[in-house]
């Protein structure tokens, strides 16, 4: 029986498939087949022929799929980055110095992580494709997405973090080193890197609370001399304050060089601390057990009994035979030669803070036979984990149960360690942490060359200080009671209370304060009743900072948000960005700042960037130069705070905007513990950081997100415990302790 049908000119590939579901070609057989007629090989009813001719269409169906996806892939990853990529990186112009033409397969992005992980962070924001160029549907998206994060995740599986350069100690971390060493009940030069003194003793983490009524003093804004305990030692000659880094801490390895000036510097130092009259009994704890001879007892024997615990300290490990018995000769021939034993002392503590191995962090490379060369993974040992540890929590050595567990070989034991870091939290030098920590993360010295206009705002000034002394502490006190209380870090852009000061009241309410104190300053803690205020965006200490002495700076406050609060500081803006349009001014003078700035978001090289930070400054804009609130501005304009923030949801108020913000917690949760990864680790975070950030904004979200619990977490990471070397090509002189 035959049969024929038409099939619309289509050729057939798959004749054995049609052989298989009981056809075969006609014309002798032949594979070549055109399916313009075909034979039945046997009688079949007309049931069985349309099933059969049912499966013959099924059939010719999928090999024409199979044959199309074959021949032209158009949803293939490298063909949805070829044709939404392209066009802006890599055929005729190559933006952000990212040429994606040459990545033409795995190996190439394997290669590659700092890109994977760019891509991976604006595919997932949504800011890439830009919103003028061809969109990315949600499909092809999720697609490129689930096919690059494998690759981010093998790229980095062994790939090694970012090296630490050998690095001097701060002057935070040098005064309380030396401080710890000696015991000694003040610091040991003027410190305004400490923004905040406590002067009611509140500070106490093993109690979990924080009281209602605190006093404290502002140090780098208050008045100097407040008729208390004077701060430093007579006399000795402190080098320089250091300043943090652009977007990072004072504590950055290279940032903390060492010139010949300064080393000098270093040695008139310790010289003058060991001279200095306040080095007395009464000022140093050690001063009995460590600098006055027993009776009947030989001086040299008790020299080296003492300096092998004490240089031991010092240097954050055993130290070495040959290096005591240096010290110990030298001690022996003072003496012999009539200097007193107390003298002696002073002067081999001098040596031993003027060492390289006292003043210098750095790591020592494990010299493994066989080990490979180049950039390498490599773990610290109990020493330099004992000090990492410290240099976090404390901002200064280890004790000497840390040391004595290192000794052991026990530190590094993950229950040993979980106990040690509960215990160095507690601990009352943690307070240091909170002195140095939250400051630097907010920026705040900023905050102190902020001047605002004294005609426009005559309360802000009182004898000469600013109510920026006020402001300073509210954001630092949240952090510190957050600290205390052993709070979700949440609570540090929307708590449930802040802290106010009678000036802080005032200003709030609109009126003038009805006292203005200069030197301690009492706080009360008070609940937060309207989601505009509270929290450290919205405090008025960043938004004075933020703001020119007449007017805000909505571009500015954007800036920071996005930097501080997100851990994603915007580049340098283009170098031949124009200033503000110059014209009428009285044309100028009716404009808000949103529509002055228009013609920045126009600029095809400024629009990407003002994307992201206008809407973050804008919808401040309800809060002037001093952190007022207002509707209007001075020109009668209604202020418009209207904007939306990343894939969410328009907004319109500020409560709206914190909303938002909350609405992005993970991505504020992984950008603060980096913040605090970088102070931990005393360099930049690279891609290898980035698993220990993920997971730890994971647990976070599960969670575990109180600030001691946080910080645990860091100090049990993989990038806290590894050190990074370069083998062969890094010194010898490379060890964390």
């Amino acid at each position: 029986m035959k049969n024929d049908l038409s099939t619309a000119g289509t050729r057939g590939r798959c004749p054995d498939a049609i052989v298989r579901y009981g056809f075969e070609p006609c014309s002798g057989g032949t594979r070549n087949v055109s399916f313009q007629s075909f034979q039945v090989s046997k009688p079949i009813s007309k049931a069985s022929c349309r099933i059969s001719l049912v499966r013959l269409m099924f059939v010719v169906s999928l090999c024409c799929l199979i044959d199309f996806m074959a021949l032209a892939d158009i949803d293939a990853p490298l063909s949805i980055v070829a044709a939404h990529c392209h066009e802006c990186h890599g055929d005729e112009k190559v933006k952000g110095d990212v040429n994606l033409v040459d990545m033409e397969s795995e190996a190439d992005f394997l290669g590659d992580p700092n890109l994977l992980e760019d891509m991976l962070t604006v595919l997932r924001e949504g800011e890439m494709p830009p919103e003028k160029a061809r969109s990315l549907s949600d499909l092809k998206r999720a697609k490129l997405i689930s096919y690059l994060e494998p690759l981010l995740q093998q790229s980095l599986a062994s790939m090694p973090f970012q090296p630490t350069p050998i690095r001097r100690l701060n002057r935070f971390q040098y005064n309380n080193a030396v401080k710890d060493l000696l015991g000694l009940k003040r610091d040991v030069f003027s410190m305004p890197e400490r923004m905040m003194r406590r002067r009611s003793n509140f500070f106490d983490p093993e109690t979990g609370t924080m009281p209602d009524e605190v006093k404290v003093q502002n140090r780098p804004l208050g008045k100097d001399h407040d008729g208390e305990r004077p701060e430093g030692f007579k006399e000795v000659a402190a080098f320089p304050q250091d300043r943090r880094a652009e977007h990072g801490f004072d504590n950055r390895a290279d940032h903390l060089t060492l010139s010949p000036l300064l080393m000098e510097q270093f040695l008139q130092l310790s010289q003058s601390i060991v001279d200095s009259k306040d080095l007395n009994p009464d000022e140093c704890g050690i001063w009995e057990s460590f600098f006055e001879l027993p009776a009947d007892r030989d001086p040299v024997e008790v020299v080296r009994e003492r300096m092998k615990p004490f240089m031991r300290l010092a240097f954050r490990r055993p130290v070495e035979r040959e290096n005591l018995d240096r010290f110990v000769a030298f001690a022996a021939k003072n003496i012999k030669e009539g200097v007193g034993f107390t003298e002696t002392m002073k002067t081999l503590v001098g040596a031993t803070i003027a060492s390289p191995d006292f003043l210098y962090l750095y790591h020592i490379e494990s010299r493994a036979e066989g080990a490979q060369t180049g950039l390498v993974r490599q773990r610290m040992d109990d020493f330099e984990l004992a000090s990492r540890l410290s240099f976090f929590f404390w901002v200064s050595i280890p004790d000497d149960e840390l040391l004595v567990l290192a000794e052991l070989g026990s530190l590094s034991d993950p229950d040993v360690l979980n106990a040690q870091i509960d215990r160095m939290l507690k601990n009352l030098r943690s307070s240091r942490f909170c002195d140095v920590f939250p400051g630097q993360w907010l920026q705040l010295d900023r905050l102190i060359s902020s001047i605002p206009d004294p005609k426009t705002y005559p309360d802000f000034y009182y004898e000469g200080y600013r109510a920026s002394m006020h402001m300073m502490m509210e954001p630092l006190l949240l952090f510190e009671t957050i600290y205390l209380e052993d709070r979700s870090i949440i609570e540090l852009l929307d708590p449930s209370f802040t802290w106010r000061s009678e000036v802080l009241r005032a200003g709030r309410e609109g009126r003038s304060p009805k006292g203005f104190e200069l030197q301690t300053i009492v706080y009360h803690r008070v609940p937060v009743t309207d989601q505009r205020w509270g929290g450290v965006i919205t405090n008025p200490a960043v938004l004075t900072m933020t703001s020119t002495p007449n007017r805000s700076l909505p571009i500015t406050r954007g800036a920071w948000v996005n930097g501080v609060i997100f851990n994603d500081p915007p580049p340098p803006p283009p170098a031949d960005v124009p200033p503000l349009p110059e014209g009428d001014e009285d044309k100028l003078s009716q404009l808000t700042i949103r529509e002055r700035f228009a013609e920045h978001r126009k600029r095809e090289d400024c629009a990407e960037c003002h994307r992201q930070i206008d809407p973050l400054g804008f919808a401040l804009e309800n809060f002037g130069p001093v952190g007022e609130w207002r509707e209007q501005y001075p020109n009668g304009r209604e202020v418009d705070v209207s904007g939306h923030l990343f894939n969410q949801p328009d907004f319109a108020t500020v409560p709206e905007f914190k909303q938002s913000i909350l609405q992005e917690r993970r991505r504020f949760i992984r950008g603060f513990t980096a913040h605090l990864f970088a102070f931990a680790l005393g360099r930049d975070l690279g891609p290898a950081d980035s698993p220990a950030l993920d997971d730890i904004a994971d647990r976070a979200m599960a969670g575990e997100d109180s600030l001691r619990t946080i910080l645990k977490r860091i100090a049990m990471s993989e990038p806290f415990h590894h050190k990074n070397t370069r083998s062969q090509f890094f010194s010898e002189a490379n060890h964390e302790n």
